[in-house]
């Protein structure tokens, strides 16, 4: 042969390389047309890829978002179903130490009390489910006490409550009731009152002040056929609500940040000063602390009733023991005399140990006016609270 000749080949462009287009072998007629057909097809394919890939992204997207998350518990008869999938989820704070408690051991661990003394031949043995025996004594138990059986300046280890596990759930400790309030034309008010067996006062000025045995407190959300409108967080008393559009959620289930020791219910983290009543200050003289610690969901341990506002009766859902909510009196100990050696001085008047408080039935669950107040407690940096919804309280 004479001179090598290289084989003439059709040039390709760079776009055709980097979209892998090209094949080995000799360049002809047919690779000529097929290239672009190819391309085309290719091209085709991974524009659909791409727009399903899209499409699935929002579909999954959109069903953590809005979707309705599984009931919290068992459909329980009786109860409407938004009263659970509503429920609110409570964050303790990340330094509590009095945790959500068994209301059969608070019972277990107490005796009844009159004016210090105890009653002789009380109903035997006490449980949730006869506790309202004791409204035949005292002036119709109003006068009752649960008195602890041990100092509860040891910290018996029943005062500590139950440590929620990794669902949120208090195992064997029955340490909720969920109450609803059916006002007719589609309006109900749904109660979750939570129980804890101490409560753990502020300290002013290196005093701490208002201990008391016993603890109840409780988040209300209104209901409008079956819609949300407001929630209500009890903080000592009485409380402060908010539209339900405008609170922290966990999916769509109200935040509300449970305060260290005390147990009041606030809708955000931090400092709470209460040192005048319905005044929410970030500072003060008392203040409740609460931050975004263990979750606690009360549903997955609870009792459920019904409340009659004509009537003032409860009646009890899923076999939940009637005796508990009926019960008028407190759920722990009387306010220690000065005398008592656990009581220290008095500070201006306020004492470390105070009485412990009623149940339930005594957190006036016929609630009807809606009362509008200026607020004072921040939601974010940028937003104040919109709404007061009060009660009767």
């Amino acid at each position: 042969m004479g001179k090598f000749e290289m084989p003439v080949m059709e040039e390709k462009t760079m776009g055709d390389l980097e979209e892998g287009l090209l094949l080995h072998g000799t360049w002809g007629p047919q690779l000529e047309t097929a290239i672009p057909a190819e391309r085309k097809a290719r091209r085709a394919v991974y524009y659909k890829i791409m727009f399903y890939s899209a499409l699935l992204v929002l579909v999954c997207y959109h069903q953590l978002a809005y979707a309705r998350p599984a009931a919290t518990t068992t459909q329980v008869t009786g109860l409407p179903q938004y009263v659970l999938d509503y429920a609110p989820i409570v964050y303790l704070d990340t330094a509590e130490a009095y945790f959500p408690a068994d209301m059969n051991a608070q019972i277990a661990n107490t005796h009844p009390t009159v004016n210090l003394t105890s009653i002789p031949n009380p109903p035997s043995p006490l449980s949730v489910h006869n506790l309202d025996t004791l409204n035949t004594f005292g002036n119709n138990g109003l006068n009752v006490f649960l008195t602890s059986n041990l100092d509860v300046t040891k910290t018996p280890n029943w005062l500590l409550g139950v440590v929620p596990d990794s669902t949120g759930k208090t195992s064997n400790a029955s340490s909720c009731a969920i109450i609803t309030t059916d006002h007719g034309n589609g309006l109900v008010d749904a109660f979750y009152m939570y129980f804890y067996a101490y409560n753990q006062g502020n300290t002013v000025l290196s005093h701490e002040l208002g201990d008391h045995i016993g603890d109840w407190e409780h988040n209300m959300v209104r209901f409008q056929d079956g819609k949300p409108q407001a929630v209500w967080y009890s903080q000592h008393g009485n409380g402060e609500a908010f539209t339900y559009a405008a609170v922290e959620k966990n999916g769509i289930r109200p935040v509300s940040y449970s305060a260290k020791g005390s147990h009041g219910n606030y809708a955000i983290v931090g400092k709470h000063d209460h040192t005048i009543p319905d005044l929410n200050l970030p500072e003060g003289l008392i203040v409740d602390y609460t931050s975004k610690g263990m979750k606690w969901d009360p549903t997955l341990n609870a009792y459920f009733y019904t409340f009659d506002p004509s009537s003032t009766k409860f009646t009890g859902l899923n076999n939940s023991p009637v005796g508990a909510m009926a019960y008028k009196g407190k759920w722990g100990d009387d306010q220690y005399l000065d005398s008592d050696p656990r009581q220290p001085g008095s500070f201006f008047g306020f004492k470390k140990f105070v009485a412990g408080p009623t149940g339930p039935g005594d957190k006036q669950l016929n609630r009807k006016r809606e009362v509008l107040k200026i607020a004072f407690s921040v939601l974010s940096w940028k937003r104040w609270e919109e709404w007061k919804v009060g009660a009767d309280v």
